[in-house]
């Protein structure tokens, strides 16, 4: 700031933000947030006006104030009624910690930046994920090979792992761990988020005992079932194979009769042709003449005497020794 033609930094009283710009620090879960939030609510040129506790500065030079927009708001409780910083006491300066508590009680009842379930690096969020997520690992539905069930177990292992690991920052100090620092969680809150956290992991080791034992069953019973199958299939190949030889001993005694038969024929054949030509080549037999057939005699027919005196043609008998009139 700009305080009779001199620059000022400010440190904003009783209010603690992400880090930052220290080098010896990640940059920190809203820290970049937190600066432009107070860029926008203070762009360049804007009139501010400072208050003053008991000391003025601290041990950086830096001036320690309250700072109030041209509307009237203090600056320091907007931040964390925005939930992008905590209370803190600097030194003996106390005098805007009721309203920058009051205002980070909002925060946290809403469950706002810092406190929030929905912003991925926010330690409620964390917590929250990290809870559901375990319980979909522990909720998954039952698995139905082996393979499956220890691709479950795996991935709830992985879930409690996760749990355990959120877990120990918790359990750490504040000082230690600057995750908890900034979800601002007062003892009790610590302990219910720790009872969570206790009950999911203790709920997902149990079911993930289930799966593996489950995985065992599974295992056995695949084994089993290969294992019938392989001698199923044995069989049935055994089976088969036995149906082949005697189709193919059928076959050939087949085969071979049809052979034997067709030799005999052939030779058969082969025989009637040879008496064929041995027939074809005898010299033709004698035969001898038939007899002429026995003819009996014509009865000599009646011949009328011819009348005294008959002088006409006449018709004579073989033989010509009677006649007729003709």
């Amino acid at each position: 700031m700009s305080i009779n033609n001199g620059d000022h930094t400010i440190r904003l009283l009783n209010i603690d933000t992400p880090e930052t710009k220290d080098p010896n620090q990640p940059v920190e879960c809203l820290g970049p947030q937190a600066t432009e939030f107070l860029e926008d609510l203070l762009p360049k040129g804007t009139q501010v006006r400072l208050e003053f506790d008991v000391e003025r500065h601290d041990k950086y030079g830096r001036t320690l104030a309250g700072v109030f927009a041209p509307d009237g708001s203090l600056v320091n409780a907007e931040i964390a009624r925005e939930g992008l910083g905590i209370p803190m006491q600097v030194g003996q300066n106390r005098k805007f910690l009721p309203p920058v508590q009051a205002a980070y009680e909002e925060a946290a009842t809403a469950k706002t930046g810092l406190y929030s379930e929905a912003i991925d690096c926010a330690l409620p969020a964390q917590l929250a994920q990290t809870t559901k997520a375990l319980e979909d690992a522990a909720g998954a539905a039952s698995p139905t090979t082996s393979v499956a069930a220890e691709a479950a177990a795996a991935v709830l292992l992985t879930k409690i792992a996760a749990a355990k690991s959120l877990r120990t920052v918790f359990t750490a100090t504040k000082d230690a761990n600057r995750a908890l620092y900034w979800a601002g969680l007062s003892a009790a809150g610590t302990a219910a988020a720790l009872a969570i956290l206790d009950s999911k992991i203790s709920s997902g080791e149990k079911k993930m005992d289930e799966f593996k034992s489950h995985q065992a069953t599974l295992a056995a019973a695949e084994k089993k079932a290969k294992e019938d199958r392989l001698a199923a299939e044995a069989q049935a190949a055994a089976e088969k194979k036995a149906a082949e030889e005697r189709a193919a001993a059928v076959k050939k005694a087949a085969d071979e009769a049809a052979a034997a038969t067709k030799a005999a024929a052939d030779e058969a054949a082969r025989l009637a042709a040879i008496e064929a030509e041995r027939l074809r080549n005898l010299p033709a037999p004698y035969v001898p003449p038939a007899p002429a057939p026995y003819v009996p005699p014509a009865p000599a027919p009646y011949v009328p005497p011819a009348p005294s005196g008959y002088t006409g043609p006449r018709c004579y008998a073989p033989g010509g020794k009677t006649w007729r009139p003709c």
